[in-house]
C-alpha cells in the first residue's frame, strides 16, 4: 500500500506495471474505491503502467475536512503524476472520475494524451438535487440511500449475483462526509465550455440502463468534444464492473489506434 500527503490528508494509491509501459490512469466513481477497476484490469489487453487512487473519504484515503471541488480532485492526480514524472496519460474516468479527467485535460494538457469518459458528463444533475442528497446523507448516513444508489449502479440481473453484496458493502463503508464532499464538487461543476474546447482524442461510453448519467446525457457530452460514443448493452452506471472484458477491449483498441 502507498500513500501521499495532500492538503493535510493521506491519499491512498497504487502504481503497477512496467515503468516503460504506456501510462494508464483510472479515476473512480462516487462511492467506490480503486477496486472498481480490478476486473477491468484483469481483462485489459497489453501491458500498462497503471495509476489508481482513492478519492478523499473513499477506500483507504483520509476523509477531507471540508467540501471539495473538481479542481482539487484533479490536482490530487496531477501532484501524483508530477511526483513520479508520469506523462502522456491515457486517462479513463468513471462518473465523477470522468469530470476529474475533463478538468485535468483542460488545466494540465501537458499531462494528457487521451481521455475516455465512462458514464459521466460535463454537468451532472442540478445543485438542488445534490443538496437534497447531501442533506439526507449528513442527517441519516449513506445507508439511508443505498437502495436507490445501487439500483442506478447495476441492472436487475447483476443485483441477484453474489458480487452484489460486496459492492453494497463498499458503498455503505464509504465515509459519509467524504462522499458528500465529493457530491458538493459535482454540484458546483459545470465543465461544458472547457470540455467543448478540448482538442485531445476522447472516447465516451455509457451503460444503456445507467440511472445516474443516462446515455443521452453522456452522448451530449461526447458531442461537445467530438468524441466517439459507445452504448454498453445490459449495463448500469458501472459497465467496467458488469462488462469488464467488453469495456477493456473497447478502451485498449481506442488507445492503441490514436
Amino acid at each position: 500500500m502507498h500513500s501521499f500527503d495532500r492538503m493535510g490528508r493521506k491519499v491512498h494509491y497504487r502504481l503497477d506495471g512496467p515503468e516503460d509501459a504506456p501510462v494508464l490512469v483510472l479515476s473512480n466513481s462516487l462511492g467506490t474505491d480503486l477496486r472498481v477497476w480490478d476486473a477491468f484490469l484483469a481483462a485489459l489487453p497489453g501491458q500498462w503502467r497503471v495509476l489508481r487512487l482513492d478519492k478523499p473519504g473513499h477506500g483507504l484515503s483520509d476523509a477531507p475536512a471540508a467540501d471539495l471541488t473538481i479542481a482539487e480532485l484533479a490536482e490530487d492526480i496531477a501532484a501524483l503524476c508530477d511526483a513520479y514524472g508520469l506523462r502522456d496519460l491515457n486517462f479513463v474516468g468513471l462518473s465523477i472520475g470522468g469530470m476529474i479527467g475533463q478538468e485535468l485535460a483542460a488545466t494540465r494538457p501537458d499531462l494528457m494524451r487521451a481521455l475516455v469518459l465512462m458514464d459521466t458528463a460535463a454537468k451532472i444533475g442540478t445543485p438542488e438535487m445534490w443538496t437534497t442528497r447531501i442533506n439526507a446523507i449528513r442527517e441519516n448516513g449513506i445507508v439511508s440511500l443505498e437502495a436507490a444508489i445501487l439500483e442506478r449502479w447495476f441492472v436487475p440481473a447483476f443485483r441477484k449475483t453474489d458480487q452484489f453484496a460486496l459492492w453494497r458493502n463498499m458503498l455503505i463503508r464509504t465515509d459519509d462526509f467524504g462522499y458528500t464532499a465529493c457530491c458538493a464538487a459535482i454540484a458546483a461543476a459545470d465543465l461544458t465550455e472547457s470540455t467543448r474546447a478540448l482538442t485531445l482524442p476522447v472516447m465516451a461510453m455509457a451503460g444503456d440502463q445507467d440511472g445516474s448519467t443516462p446515455p443521452d446525457l453522456v452522448r451530449a457530452t461526447a458531442a461537445l468534444c467530438n468524441a466517439e460514443f459507445h452504448l454498453i448493452e445490459n449495463a448500469g452506471h458501472l459497465p467496467c464492473v458488469e462488462h469488464p472484458k467488453h469495456t477493456a477491449e473497447l478502451i485498449a483498441a481506442f488507445f492503441n489506434r490514436i
